[in-house]
């Protein structure tokens, strides 16, 4: 008698019955947590000329950013402790009661208030995320669900500053933050019913070390909402801010990341040093290309915001084509792959610097480094995940998003420092950032092979 064997439970999709409504929830959640960061930095030049705010300009942003870095590692603490549940919820809260209050604020100072709430639960809401994808999803599909968190953030890069635009002009700017609760309440009701599949570890108190953390995240805070006023400042007080804000990164960070981390050891701390370097690759180019293009080749605005929507088109082309194509047989691949495609790209749009090369050749150079971080932001995500011992997921997943914010930080305020030298920014500074962005991924690609441990 021949013995048959029963075929393998066929693996769940993401709108499978089990895990549609969390699906539909979660990534409606980061699309709204995207939308608000865009569209605050859309509306908030109306919001400073009406409130008569403009002293506090850099504070509504870099206390929302401060808020948001402690946060991320009191979620991760909370997340390894109880669970993904409660922060999940108690981030939904600070995130609502903080639009609210800055919706109706009637002075700037009462705004910025408003925007540190509202940071500090986007920060506890972004890692929850993570964790919940960690222990409610089967391996198999968390490159696809990071991919739809990355298309969750792409679609409101394209369609958030015009959205904003017109909201502010016809309703007026409060409903930018007033409008999102209506739909960020029902989306976490989505994730309610999954959620409660997802147990909490059983320790009784927070793990060794957290107090710790929390102190360095305090200072990590600190320094990163000093880079932001530091952009804001002229002259010597921009040097001195910015620096003291560099030195405090450099000293806290390194607290709140994998030990191993500086020396890209091998496995977690490589992974999530790749995705530091990606993000600052990125967006050191993507904050030069627009004044480029229309400084030096004529563009208009909207032509030159253009060829950033062509990158964030790409980007999520990439995340799809990641997440459905079959696991490799080296954990390296796709990030090497990635991180390949964003070197090339930035280096050949550090081409069009020069008069004769048509503006075209920039343009499919974006779009070849906006595929690269299409291949690799969920498929680091997802290594996170699968590096990560019982108990560590909210830790790791919150150093993941703590290095990618930080690095993203710190050379947003470098290239402002080298734009802003000389009378006018001009094709030495534009080559010399765009070549520094391309040498970040550079590296970034030579370190690739570490992410697997030995």
């Amino acid at each position: 008698m021949t013995a048959t064997m029963a075929p393998a439970d066929p693996v769940p999709g993401l709108l499978s019955p089990r895990l549609r409504a969390m699906t539909v929830g979660s990534v409606a959640l980061i699309s709204l947590l995207a939308f608000e960061a865009l569209a605050v930095g859309t509306a908030m030049p109306t919001v400073a000329r009406s409130l008569d705010g403009l002293a506090l300009y850099g504070l509504a942003f870099g206390g929302a950013f401060a808020a948001g870095v402690l946060a991320m590692v009191v979620s991760g603490i909370w997340c390894d402790a109880r669970g993904p549940g409660a922060p999940m919820w108690h981030g939904l809260v600070w995130f609502v009661v903080g639009l609210v209050v800055a919706g109706t604020a009637p002075v700037m100072s009462v705004l910025v208030v408003g925007r540190v709430v509202q940071g500090f639960g986007s920060g506890l809401l972004s890692v929850a995320l993570y964790v919940i994808v960690g222990q409610a999803y089967p391996e198999v599909l968390h490159r696809r669900i990071f991919a739809a968190f990355a298309a969750a953030w792409v679609v409101p890069s394209l369609v958030g500053p015009a959205l904003t635009g017109l909201i502010v002009e016809h309703l007026g700017w409060r409903w930018v933050f007033l409008a999102v609760p209506a739909v960020a309440v029902p989306a976490a009701l989505f994730v309610r019913p999954g959620l409660r599949s997802v147990a909490g570890t059983a320790v009784t108190g927070p793990p060794a070390g957290a107090a710790a953390r929390i102190a360095w995240a305090c200072g990590a805070g600190v320094s990163a909402a000093l880079l932001h006023i530091g952009g804001q400042q002229r002259g010597a007080s921009a040097v001195v801010v910015t620096a003291l804000a560099i030195a405090g990164l450099l000293l806290c960070a390194p607290r709140l990341l994998p030990a191993g981390f500086v020396r890209a050891a091998r496995g977690l701390p490589t992974v999530i040093g790749l995705r530091g370097l990606a993000s600052a690759a990125f967006v050191g180019a993507e904050v030069v290309i627009p004044l480029m293009l229309s400084r030096e080749r004529g563009l208009s605005p909207t032509a030159a915001g253009l060829v950033l929507t062509v990158g964030a088109v790409s980007w999520s082309a990439g995340s799809w084509i990641q997440g459905r194509i079959p696991a490799p047989a080296s954990r390296a691949t796709l990030p090497r792959a990635g991180l390949v495609c964003i070197t090339v790209g930035i280096g050949t749009v550090a081409f069009t610097v020069a008069p004769g090369t048509p503006v075209l050749v920039g343009v499919l150079g974006w779009a070849v480094a906006g595929l690269g971080m299409g291949l690799l932001y969920p498929s680091l995500s997802a290594l996170t995940l699968e590096l990560s011992g019982p108990g560590e997921q909210g830790r790791n997943s919150s150093s993941l998003q703590l290095g990618d914010s930080l690095s993203a930080a710190t050379v947003l305020a470098l290239t402002g420092a080298v734009l802003a030298a000389g009378s006018a920014p001009g094709p030495g500074s534009y080559l010399t950032t765009l070549t520094v962005s391309a040498a970040l991924a550079l590296v970034g690609t030579l370190l690739a092979t570490r992410v697997s441990p030995r």
